[in-house]
């Protein structure tokens, strides 16, 4: 892994956004300091990192905090031009493109899929997984677009948008067991499934990707918190 610069991010193990940040990092060769967040008592680090949102993922580089993952990841491809692989592409066009989907991903996926999961009715989370199965197939028409046949968003080697979406492979694979959900559906998604084994078994993928079994019981513990009535005087 590549040194020389003070790198050190602020995240939460099970956060999409943060593991965005360590693939990134990771394709990138960059050597870091993770330091792992409570985010029922964030640290004052923290607080002043991002003191506008207060949330994780921060990246630190020689004292001067980045916050919020797609503004990380584009900030770390242009620090560390000259290091590892670029995750955005060289010509403009392509590189609005490749914004246009992680944007995509963050504003018409995530939500469909986070609504699919926590929706707090039977008919909220049916809407959500119709909404799911619209984003995902809208995204397998992309990867059949940007990629042009071949095996990344990127093209031949993993970029932005695979950075983007591989943050949330951990929850993807997770969905079945948790919600009997399985967004990248093989008969579906063919494209997708293909491309989520790709992305997790490459070399500076694998290491950093969550506990898929650690993230089921993270996340029935959250289904459990959602489903418990309010404590006796809590207000809203």
């Amino acid at each position: 892994m590549a040194g020389g610069d003070d790198l050190k991010l602020l995240g939460m193990w099970a956060s999409p956004y943060v593991l965005r940040v360590k693939l990134a990092l990771s394709l990138k060769g960059l050597s870091y300091e993770y330091v792992e967040e409570d985010l029922r008592d964030k640290s004052e680090l923290l607080v002043k990192s991002n003191p506008v949102h207060k949330k994780v993922p921060v990246l630190i580089h020689n004292g001067k905090p980045v916050s919020e993952s797609l503004i990380i990841l584009q900030y770390i491809d242009e620090a560390f031009a000259g290091t590892g692989p670029s995750l955005l592409p060289a010509d403009p066009y392509e590189r609005a493109v490749a914004r246009f989907w992680a944007a995509y991903i963050d504003d018409k996926m995530l939500p469909a899929l986070n609504q699919s999961a926590m929706g707090k009715t039977e008919e909220e989370r049916a809407e959500g997984k119709k909404q799911s199965l619209v984003t995902v197939e809208t995204l397998e028409g992309a990867l059949r677009d940007c990629g042009k046949g071949k095996p990344f968003f990127g093209g031949d080697s993993a970029g932005y948008v695979d950075v983007v979406l591989g943050g949330l492979l951990g929850w993807v694979r997770a969905s079945d067991e948790l919600h009997g959900v399985k967004p990248f559906d093989p008969e579906r998604t063919p494209l997708l499934a293909a491309w989520s084994e790709r992305f997790g078994a490459l070399e500076a993928v694998e290491p950093v990707m969550p506990d898929v079994s650690r993230l089921v019981e993270f996340g029935k513990m959250l289904k459990a918190r959602l489903a418990a009535p309010p404590a006796a005087g809590a207000s809203n």
